[in-house]
């Protein structure tokens, strides 16, 4: 512990908030911290703390419109035990965080000081250059951007968090609340963590390799999760098709065993579910894009647009053309 705080505060953190940040990433991590640093629900700080900081002391605008309003400046980084820059909406055309607070983020980062990029604020320490070498973890839905920003920065989105070295990134949604209880674990103890976990109504904290709950070809969860691997690493390999054995390999099982635990598992084979996840992506760049039909072919994985429309007749009973047409049409009507 840094400084010479009282002996009883164990865990002291800093918060950045991006423009834009997520709203739940940010109270589910600040939630954990308060109630696993008192009793039940006394909200003392006693075993913990921590500070919104900013340079210019603005609120700080959530992806949700909230606003929330920083209560302290730049404090000394060797003042916390964990720096947390909290990202949210990406692509915007203002810089997430302005120069002082990225400035900020790597001084400490080079004094020993641990930084957590929180939700998207993974992008925001690659960019400032924090993860070079390092293992990132990102949310599945930014798992391509990501990909495309940072080529030379190894990823995953199948983890909700990866520690390493001092630089912690997190998928951000409900696994901040797990990675805010896994460090209460580490610096104040295992009461602290049950008493923040049972009054959020957690019923237990996952590990910070259990995947990331989703289901890119339907609704409900999937008990197998060799599978539910399969298929995260089927929608990040959608223009650069996988093999299936490679996909078999990357779940550590063989092209047989896939092929049973598919079946079991969700009732199809692992082709029929690659190609499904395939034409899913195809359909949303058809309906929230104006990219050139010929272009989502490709970038759907197929190397023509005849067997591309062909398919997606088939699964959307609609050749990729109408289905476009119409939500012109509806949006004109509208």
């Amino acid at each position: 512990m840094r400084g010479d705080r009282a002996n009883s505060l164990k865990l002291k953190i800093g918060f950045l908030l991006a423009r834009n940040f997520t709203l739940s990433a940010f109270s589910l991590f600040v939630d954990t911290l308060r109630l696993g640093s008192d009793q039940r629900d006394n909200s003392g700080r006693i075993a913990c703390d921590w500070l919104v900081m900013s340079a210019d002391k603005h609120f700080v605008t959530s992806s949700s419109g909230v606003p929330v309003p920083p209560n302290a400046s730049l404090k000394p980084p060797a003042e916390f035990d964990y720096i947390v820059v909290v990202g949210g909406r990406i692509n915007e055309k203002v810089e997430a965080l302005d120069s002082a607070a990225v400035s900020y983020v790597v001084n400490a980062a080079r004094a020993g000081v641990p930084v957590i990029g929180l939700c998207t604020g993974s992008f925001i320490l690659a960019e400032a250059g924090l993860l070079q070498g390092k293992k990132a973890c990102v949310s599945w839905l930014h798992h391509g951007e990501f990909r495309e920003r940072f080529p030379d920065i190894s990823v995953t989105s199948h983890e909700l968090f990866v520690e390493d070295g001092n630089v912690i990134t997190c998928a951000g949604g409900s696994s901040a609340a797990d990675l805010a209880a896994f460090l209460l674990n580490r610096h104040v103890g295992e009461f602290a963590e049950k008493n923040a976990l049972e009054i959020l109504q957690i019923a237990r904290r996952r590990d910070a390799n259990e995947m990331q709950p989703r289901n890119p070809i339907g609704q409900g969860s999937i008990d197998d999760a060799r599978v539910e691997k399969a298929l995260l690493t089927m929608e990040q390999h959608i223009e650069d098709l996988l093999d299936i054995e490679d996909i078999a390999s990357q779940s550590g099982l063989s092209r047989r065993q896939l092929e049973r635990s598919f079946r079991a598992a969700i009732g199809t084979s692992p082709a029929s579910a690659y190609l499904i996840v395939r034409l899913d992506a195809a359909m949303r760049l058809v309906k929230t894009t104006k990219i050139p039909l010929a272009e989502i072919a490709i970038r759907a994985g197929f190397q023509n647009s005849s067997h591309f429309i062909r398919k997606f007749r088939e699964r959307f009973e609609a050749p990729p053309a109408t289905v476009r047409k119409n939500i012109k049409l509806r949006g004109l009507s509208g």
